[in-house]
C-alpha cells in the first residue's frame, strides 16, 4: 500500500475541523494552524498562465538561439526580502540587472518596461520567466513594450538554463545576505557589464558584450 504526503499532513490537521491545537502550532516552523494543499495553492497561484503563453508556444526561432532578441528572466533574492531582476538574452547570454522597489507584479512588470524598452527594436522578441506571480501582469508589459511573455513549465529551471547559469555567478557580487534594496541602478549597470566582458567558453570565449555587439551592428 502506498499513501502520498498529502494525505499524511492532512490527518495531522484533523484538531478542531482541520485546525491544529494552539499548543502543537507553537511547535511549527511556518507557525500556520491550517494547510491548504499545494496542488490546490499553485493552481490559484498559475493563474496568470494561460494556454497561449506556455512555452510550447514560443517561437522555434528562440529554441535554437540562433535569431537575437529573446530574453529569459528571473528574480534574485536577498536579505530582507529584496529582489533584483535579471534578464539573459539566450543567443548572447547577455545580462540586465533592473532594480525593483517591490516585488508585486505591477513594480516588477513596471520596472522591466522601462529597461526593456531602452532596448533596440530587434532586440524586443520574447521573455522567457518561470511561473511565479510578479509575472502576472504579463499582459500590461507585453502592451507596453511588444515583447511576447512565455512561461516555462512547471519545476522546469532548464528552460530558463542561461538565466539560472548567469543567476549562479551573480552570487560572486550579490549574496544572498546583503540587502539587495541598498543597490542603486548604476551599481547594478556596474555588475551587469562586469559579467557581460567576461570571455565564455559557450561563446568560443569571446564575451557576451562582443557577441550582442556582432548581431546589432549589421541592423544598427
Amino acid at each position: 500500500m502506498r499513501i502520498s504526503h498529502e494525505a499524511i499532513y492532512q490527518a495531522l490537521y484533523v484538531e478542531g475541523r482541520g485546525a491544529l491545537k494552539r499548543e502543537l502550532v507553537a511547535c511549527l516552523r511556518t507557525g500556520r494552524a491550517l494547510r491548504v494543499p499545494r496542488a490546490r495553492s499553485r493552481q490559484k497561484a498559475w493563474a496568470h498562465v494561460t494556454p497561449e503563453v506556455l512555452i510550447s508556444e514560443r517561437p522555434a526561432e528562440a529554441d535554437d538561439r540562433a535569431v537575437p532578441g529573446h530574453w529569459e528572466g528571473d528574480l534574485l533574492m536577498g536579505a530582507q526580502r529584496s529582489h533584483v531582476a535579471t534578464l539573459v538574452e539566450r543567443h548572447s547570454r547577455y545580462l540586465l540587472l533592473v532594480r525593483l522597489p517591490a516585488r508585486d507584479s505591477l513594480a516588477v512588470t513596471r520596472a522591466l518596461a522601462r529597461r526593456v524598452r531602452t532596448l533596440p527594436a530587434s532586440l524586443r522578441q520574447s521573455l522567457t520567466w518561470d511561473r511565479g506571480t510578479e509575472l502576472a501582469a504579463h499582459t500590461a508589459f507585453t502592451v507596453a513594450t511588444d515583447v511576447q511573455v512565455y512561461f516555462c513549465d512547471p519545476r522546469s529551471p532548464w528552460q530558463r538554463g542561461s538565466n539560472e547559469n548567469t543567476n549562479g555567478l551573480l552570487r560572486q557580487y550579490l549574496s544572498r545576505r546583503t540587502d539587495l534594496s541598498t543597490y542603486s541602478q548604476a551599481q547594478l549597470n556596474v555588475i551587469a557589464r562586469q559579467l557581460n566582458t567576461r570571455p565564455r567558453k559557450t561563446l568560443g570565449y569571446h564575451t557576451p558584450a562582443e557577441v550582442l555587439a556582432a548581431c546589432v551592428a549589421p541592423t544598427a
